[in-house]
């Protein structure tokens, strides 16, 4: 007696979920996707922390020194307590340190390279301001009511002359650092587009 075999077609819900699983594996719409958007946000956060920090010191800073002491005193004064400022700070380390971990996760090397140059600049505008802005700003708030201190030109050059100078460390330390973040996600999307061509093949031959 002569055995048949019957080749069983692949109900459609079976179709669908295997469509469904290779379009997991190759469409990058999960962990890729959300590295790209952790990435893209670190390259926003620090732009806006180098571009606050470049407006200090071409903008703030020189009309400030231009004007009397008092002036510079106070507003300086009130300008240090403003939140907006430290928060810009960690958001933009701590999304950069997220998007380091991701892309070494990915074994992308060449822009896991760039980040770390990234947060390596981005350490050099943290330690300037925790070394050098952040005590000139607390002993200009202690040095009490401008109307009150006795030498005012005195204090305001202690302040003003180091503050000016080291912040323009820090602006071209946070600029490289936007510009190397900027840099890591301009090669992620070239190794996307790259990978892409590729995974269609593949999707193909399956």
């Amino acid at each position: 007696m002569a055995s048949s075999t019957t080749t069983r077609k692949p109900a459609n819900g079976d179709r669908e979920r295997a469509l469904e699983n290779r379009a997991t594996r190759d469409d990058p719409t999960g962990t890729d996707r959300n590295a790209d958007i952790v990435l893209g946000a670190a390259v926003i956060a620090m732009g806006l922390l180098a571009g606050l920090i470049y407006a200090w010191a071409i903008t703030v800073m020189p009309a400030l020194t231009a004007a009397d002491d008092r002036t510079l005193v106070d507003a300086m004064q009130q300008t240090n307590d403003n939140p907006a400022f430290p928060l810009t700070f960690l958001v933009a380390g701590a999304l950069a340190a997220v998007a380091l971990f991701q892309a070494r996760r990915s074994g992308s090397a060449t822009t896991a390279g760039w980040i770390v140059a990234g947060l390596a600049l981005y350490t050099v505008t943290v330690v300037v301001t925790g070394a050098i802005h952040i005590p000139l700003n607390e002993d200009l708030k202690n040095a009490g009511d401008p109307a009150r201190i006795e030498n005012l030109a005195a204090v305001r050059d202690d302040f003003a002359t180091p503050w000016v100078a080291w912040n323009i460390v820090r602006t071209l330390a946070s600029t490289a650092a936007f510009a190397s973040l900027a840099w890591a996600l301009v090669l992620r999307g070239r190794m996307g587009r790259a990978e892409q061509p590729r995974r269609t093949d593949e999707g193909d031959h399956r």
